[in-house]
This record gives C-alpha cells, sequence and structure tokens, in this order.
C-alpha cells in the first residue's frame, strides 16, 4: 500500500502551517483542535477560521480572522456558512466536506473577479469526542505571478497556429 499524497499549501504561509498539522497527527491520523497552538502560527491567524458542524451537518464559523472580511464582505465569527457566502457557500462546502472525508489536507486557488488569487487550504480537526467535526482553514488573497511567457504590457507576441483552429 502507498502512502497518499498529501496537499502541501500554495504559499509560504500554508505550507508551514500544514507542516504544523501534519506533526501533532495521532496514530489514527487525526489533530484534535485542543492540540493546536495559535501561537505557533502567530502570523497567519488573520487569515485563519475554523467551521463547526453540528449533527445535523450545519456548518457554523468559531473564529474567523479579520483578513477574512475582505475576502468574504462581512464578519464571519458566529455565522452559519450560508449567510457569510450565499451563492459561493456550495463551493466552499465542498473544500469542507472534502478535509472532513479524507482526514487530510485539501486546498487550491480560485481567481477572484479582479484578478487576484483566492489561494485557500482545510485541515480537517477532531473535537473533544474524537471525531473530525471542525476544520481549520487559511483563506488569503494574493496577487497572480507573472508567467515567464507571457508577453509584457505594450508588447505583443505571435507564435504559430500549431493544430489550433479558429
Amino acid at each position: 500500500m502507498t502512502k497518499a499524497k498529501v496537499f502541501k499549501g500554495v504559499t509560504d504561509s500554508q505550507q508551514k502551517l500544514i507542516e504544523y498539522w501534519c506533526g501533532l497527527r495521532d496514530s489514527r491520523g487525526s489533530v484534535r483542535r485542543d492540540s493546536m497552538d495559535p501561537g505557533q502560527f502567530r502570523s497567519m491567524l488573520a487569515s485563519i477560521s475554523i467551521v463547526e458542524f453540528d449533527q445535523a451537518g450545519n456548518g457554523r464559523f468559531r473564529i474567523a480572522g479579520s483578513r477574512l472580511r475582505e475576502i468574504f464582505g462581512m464578519e464571519a465569527r458566529g455565522r452559519q456558512i450560508e449567510e457569510v457566502l450565499g451563492e459561493h457557500g456550495e463551493a466552499y462546502c465542498l473544500g469542507l466536506a472534502a478535509a472532513l472525508e479524507r482526514g487530510a489536507p485539501v486546498g487550491g486557488v480560485i481567481e477572484q473577479e479582479d484578478g487576484r488569487l483566492h489561494a485557500w487550504v482545510r485541515l480537517p480537526l477532531a473535537g473533544p469526542d474524537g471525531y473530525l467535526s471542525q476544520v481549520l482553514c487559511h483563506d488569503e488573497l494574493v496577487r497572480p505571478r507573472a508567467r515567464k511567457d507571457a508577453p509584457q504590457a505594450g508588447q505583443g507576441r505571435m507564435t504559430g497556429g500549431q493544430g489550433i483552429a479558429a
């Protein structure tokens, strides 16, 4: 049997957070929320939230860092997911569900309308009862990197249409 690859994160902060989370796994591969020391990721707290699910499967933001207001457009702490995310709630919940189902980090990048990138990570956490019922989230807006092969402003670049139909 081979080990499944673990998502490593998009940004340096996310990579450090995932490494910290991996170091806290118990013999079942779970991380208990009470084993997390916020002092270990103090510089990231503004981008951190924790979503907790009740027995009916409803998610609520237990905590939400100050930078998340920029992403969500409102204060999320104490609110249900649907209140905060509206039409984007379903996509957000898919990441939460994937983290809980896999018991492992999941993440990705979403391009925003303004061209910035929303880099996100979801890390499952076990509650006091030992069941995965919480998700530590890290959400960060980053500027896209200029591609090396992209033309610079004012410089058109022509390429041959190799096998591309117009």
